[in-house]
């Protein structure tokens, strides 16, 4: 009892100290949730310090990221590298102590948390590629898939709606490999929650599906590590442990109030909580004897290195399970996809097919998942829309007692029904990412992407190889209206750092798009595609479509045979409108280039010399696009053809004609151009 008590008051003095020096910070929650750590990290967590990155470790994920200090303190503590000085750094520039945990900046961090309520859907994203993993690679007496999912989580991320999104998911999956620790000290930063947050959190999450063990003293190092150790028993579903706690324990004047959550406990208060807690060290000095309670290295080693031995056990029995396994969890495309990715382009160029871009995905999208096990589809209730489902991917199912449910042929289902749910949607796709050996995708309406934007700017922040598929990308959806026709999304979408945009405008171009896609690993992508169907555009080359614009039709093309006066740009949809007006020009003997730009955020990695080459200097620029105006100007255009308003109901030829969008128009506001310059 003595050591857990001191490891616990360990992590609470770090806690106070670093929040102290950073004058920053939420010292409260990792003060409260300390003995809950001692009872997960000091007693049942798989890790091994020295090996982050270890395959079969316990993923262990902070959803209430503003507890960060919690983290930080354990991961110093059990022996990660971040020494002290991270600490003293913490919220400092270029620190791997940021305010809120970061993926890829300190070891040990498996998710950037801090938006609440994600953390626990990204953990549902883990524990579901475990699941799914297990199943397809484990062998009758060889178990290489086989950790838990923990998350800590409090009020405010069960406040969140994303919250019920994501316990719904894990309830339906019987992810019984996930295990939740609620910190239920009532207490938020406006004060006590009672009078806003009434739910019955234990009835709600038993309704979805979960265990619940209510009521467990969240101060009982023993009460919670049996808590854990009961969940860990479960077979067939997820656990949920409410761990009642005080927030700031130990401190005499903060302690049970919302003073503790966001703000230093200051001097005076630190130095009463040290004698509260019997706590004589100065600030940041740890006993030895605290550090070697903690020091998890010699027991992460011994069960890595159980886990190395039965693997090299697992290779020998099944060698080409064991290297798709490798291959998958190293994030690595089989050698193989390069030649698929070329042979899908030039098929859909061949063919030349006229189909919406919603149903060229489709087509790219039977090669590419025939081709490559780890693509893990979805929609959120929308498949037969977003089409996002091929042969190769069956419905994923579990059965009654949580089992992966097999296809007649002995396929594991690869397609999820997400239902009515963006957000967890994008959120759980996060974490199936970061969690490795599958490549997540999932389709809705472009205009959803409002209800998971959150979601995709955290897949932008930590470099994730998800792909979000948005159908119905305009008003060219038609009669459903303005509610659904999408007019400021692509260039909103568009103004995420390090998310890459496509709006393809035909089958190749969309291929194209989705092999980019693919072998982006540190990139998400967003695809907007189209409900309407597009003709295909023919092309003398395709090997410039991957650096997201090139020149499609020159005036030569159009029986011209002059230098261009104008450049039309145009993406998605109206790249016919642009082909359209070229010819109109064409008759007027108005010769115009036209670049079609499938992926802006590509073309503007380019080099100055492509750009120029694409769009020359001297002569007008006007881009054509069915969303707002204000992003295209960027580009030096002269004039752009867009839209401003929200849409109308209506069908969309109709639409088209009352917007502007007719080759006509585009014509004439060429000629205009032409005329000012």
């Amino acid at each position: 009892m003595a050591h857990s008590q001191q490891m616990a008051n360990a992590i609470r003095a770090l806690a106070m100290d670093a929040v102290q020096q950073a004058n920053s910070g939420h010292p409260g929650a990792p003060m409260g949730m300390a003995d809950m750590a001692v009872a997960l990290w000091g007693r049942h967590l798989k890790h091994n310090p020295t090996n982050p990155q270890w395959f079969d470790r316990d993923r262990f994920i902070l959803s209430n990221g503003h507890a960060s200090m919690l983290l930080y303190a354990l991961l110093h503590l059990t022996g990660y590298d971040l020494p002290l000085a991270e600490l003293k750094n913490f919220r400092q520039l270029h620190s791997k102590t940021a305010g809120h945990p970061e993926h890829g900046i300190t070891p040990g961090v498996e998710t950037t948390t801090g938006p609440l309520g994600q953390g626990l859907t990204n953990a549902v994203g883990f524990a579901l590629a475990e699941k799914l993993l297990a199943a397809e690679f484990n062998r009758k007496g060889h178990t290489v898939v086989d950790h838990h999912t923990y998350v800590f989580l409090g009020d405010g991320c069960l406040m969140e709606g994303i919250s019920h999104e994501a316990i719904a998911l894990a309830g339906a999956w019987r992810l019984n490999k996930l295990i939740a620790l609620y910190d239920d000290n009532g207490i938020s930063i406006d004060g006590q929650v009672a009078p806003w947050f009434i739910d019955n959190t234990p009835q709600r999450f038993a309704a979805c599906g979960w265990n619940v063990v209510d009521a467990v003293d969240g101060h009982d190092v023993e009460a919670v590590a049996a808590a854990i150790a009961t969940a860990k028993a479960s077979s067939d579903k997820p656990t949920l442990i409410v761990c009642k706690t005080a927030i700031g324990k130990g401190s005499p004047n903060r302690a049970n109030t919302a003073k503790a959550h966001g703000e230093p406990l200051g001097a005076e208060e630190i130095n009463l909580t040290r004698a509260a807690l019997g706590w004589s060290h100065e600030p940041f000095a740890i006993p030895e004897s605290a550090y070697a309670d903690w020091d998890a290295k010699a027991a992460g080693l011994a069960a890595e290195t159980d886990w190395t031995l039965r693997f090299a056990a697992y290779e020998a029995a099944f060698p080409e399970l064991a290297f798709e396994f490798t291959r998958r969890m190293r994030g690595d495309l089989p050698k193989e996809f390069a030649q698929t990715a070329v042979d899908t382009v030039v098929k859909a160029h061949t063919e030349g097919a006229t189909v919406a871009s919603r149903k060229a995905s489709q087509l790219a999208l039977e090669a590419f998942t025939a081709a490559l096990p780890e693509l893990l589809g979805g929609s959120a209730d929308l498949t037969g829309s977003n089409l996002t489902n091929t042969k190769s991917t069956p419905a994923l199912r579990m059965d009654a007692q949580g089992a992966v449910v097999r296809t007649e042929d002995g396929q594991i289902g690869r397609h999820i029904n997400y239902g009515v749910r963006e957000f967890g949607m994008a959120a759980i796709m996060n974490g199936v990412a970061l969690h490795g050996g599958f490549i997540p995708y999932g389709g809705t309406f472009l205009t959803f992407s409002d209800y998971s934007r959150n979601a995709i700017r955290m897949a932008a922040l930590m470099k994730l190889r998800v792909v979000h598929v948005f159908t119905h990308d305009s008003i060219g959806l038609g009669e459903d209206g303005p509610t659904h026709q999408s007019i400021e999304h692509a260039a909103s979408l568009r103004l995420i750092p390090g998310l890459d945009v496509w709006r393809p405008a035909d089958t190749a171009e969309t291929a194209v798009a989705w092999s980019v896609a693919l072998t982006n690993r540190n990139k998400p992508t967003a695809l907007l595609l189209s409900r309407q169907n597009l003709p295909y555009a023919p092309k003398r080359d395709l090997g410039d479509i991957s650096r997201g614009a090139y020149v499609l039709s020159e005036p030569s093309d159009v029986g011209l045979k002059k230098k261009a006066r104008a450049v039309l740009i145009a993406t998605g949809s109206e790249v016919q409108l642009a082909l359209k007006a070229q010819r109109l020009l064409a008759a007027k003997k108005i010769p115009v280039r036209v670049v079609s730009m499938p992926s802006t955020t590509t073309f503007d990695r380019e080099d100055v010399k492509y750009k120029k080459s694409i769009l020359p200097a001297g002569i007008p620029r006007i881009a054509v696009e069915m969303g707002v105006t204000d992003f295209w100007w960027k580009y030096g255009c002269a004039a752009v053809v867009g839209i401003d308003s929200f849409g109308e109901s209506a069908p969309a030829p109709v639409l088209f004609e009352h917007f502007g969008f007719t080759e006509e128009n585009v014509a004439a506001t060429v000629q205009a151009a032409l005329k000012r310059k």
